[in-house]
């Protein structure tokens, strides 16, 4: 049975509406959704201009209310978690344990066929009568979705709310993993996270929640820097939008970790001039991560490698949605992990554009979508 649903629709010129869409039934492996909020960061604002007509929203949480045949993990009435890295589980990197880069599913990972790979079903959802495209494969700004089910986790948890939930599908996870995952910090060690939206207060949380021993804060807004004091840094440091590369807060760095610099350190400003940043923060042998996904091409001193030092960029914080998404809410329910702080303001689907306007001036740490 189709049904009708309201959405965003990006017109790939920079402009949306909001129509409604036709949704049919789940085919065999996938979950119609209900959806209950939908997170917002800068990539839902960039797909406004990706050339071509889509449903928008990658994050979001909802309720099941249609299974295919085949879903077994998940029933009509779950609570469940949206994730936009859905591993095929037969691919060499999903057998690897790269579940965030799978080489058939991934919508990100070069060669694969855009925004819809893996997604046999594309006329599941329609507009005007032609099927559309669903952002990262989910297209969560929409009442209802209908996905794979591989693009659904299970959520168990009576405390955490829908809002708080959602987040978790982007740059929770991306900051969260890219400290546990990624670079593994160890307990005892110094971290040093550039950045404090919505990406760099997880990366500084889960470096605490890591045991490291020091948290040093780098932003250009005093604002964002007494936020990442809530969420668990150590010692902030004020930026200089004319300190080019930050060397200048490379020094202060050097200062607080006995000259020697510290043991991580992770870009997350998605700046391109400060994708080298992170390698003058760390000491020798030390461990540089770009989490912020910069994808232009940069000048990088080979000196700022001198010596030993490691750089990793991955993708989603090495993301396994059914290992790591429990996790993360466990963490919430324990009180160890704070979500609903995040949270700056909740707005209706016709608020998108309000939505936007306050996120790129830096009034919200994060926005969310709420659904009746």
């Amino acid at each position: 049975m189709t049904m009708l649903s309201r959405a965003v629709i990006a017109d790939g010129k920079g402009s949306f509406i909001i129509d409604e869409t036709s949704i049919e039934d789940p085919g065999a492996d996938e979950v119609l959704i209900k959806m209950k909020a939908a997170g917002l960061c800068h990539t839902d604002y960039d797909s406004l201009n990706w050339g071509k007509p889509l449903v928008m929203g990658h994050e979001g949480a909802g309720i099941v209310v249609k299974t295919g045949e085949n879903v077994k993990a998940v029933v009509p009435g779950d609570s469940v978690v949206l994730n936009w890295a859905t591993p095929c589980g037969h691919c060499f990197q999903c057998l690897e344990g790269n579940e965030s880069i799978c080489e058939n599913n991934s919508p990100v990972v070069a060669g694969n066929n855009g925004y819809t790979s893996g997604h046999a079903h594309l006329e599941g959802t329609q507009w005007n009568g032609k099927p559309i495209e669903r952002s990262f494969n989910l297209g969560t700004l929409s009442e209802y979705v209908l996905v794979k089910s591989s693009a659904v986790v299970k959520n168990t948890s009576d405390k955490i709310s829908f809002e708080a939930a959602a987040i978790i599908s982007c740059g929770v996870m991306t900051g969260y993993g890219s400290v546990v995952n990624a670079a593994k910090v160890k307990a005892g060690s110094s971290v040093v996270v550039l950045g404090c939206g919505g990406v760099g207060v997880n990366v500084i949380q889960a470096a605490k929640i890591s045991g490291a021993s020091s948290i040093i804060a780098i932003d250009l807004h005093s604002q964002r820097l007494e936020m990442a004091k809530q969420f668990g840094a150590t010692h902030i440091i004020k930026a200089d939008k004319d300190d080019t590369g930050l060397l200048k807060s490379a020094l202060e760095v050097k200062v607080i970790t006995n000259g020697r610099g510290a043991d991580y350190a992770f870009e997350c400003t998605a700046i391109p001039e400060l994708g080298a940043a992170p390698l003058a923060m760390v000491r020798n042998a030390g461990m540089a991560v770009q989490v912020s996904g910069i994808e232009q091409e940069i000048t990088i001193d080979m000196r700022l490698f001198e010596w030993d030092k490691i750089y990793i960029n991955p993708l989603y914080g090495q993301c396994r949605p059914q290992i790591d998404f429990p996790e993360i809410i466990s963490l919430y329910d324990d009180g160890l992990m704070m979500l609903e702080e995040m949270i700056t303001r909740k707005y209706r689907l016709h608020d998108l554009s309000q939505a936007f306007d306050d996120m790129l001036n830096g009034r919200n740490a994060k926005g969310v979508i709420i659904f009746d």
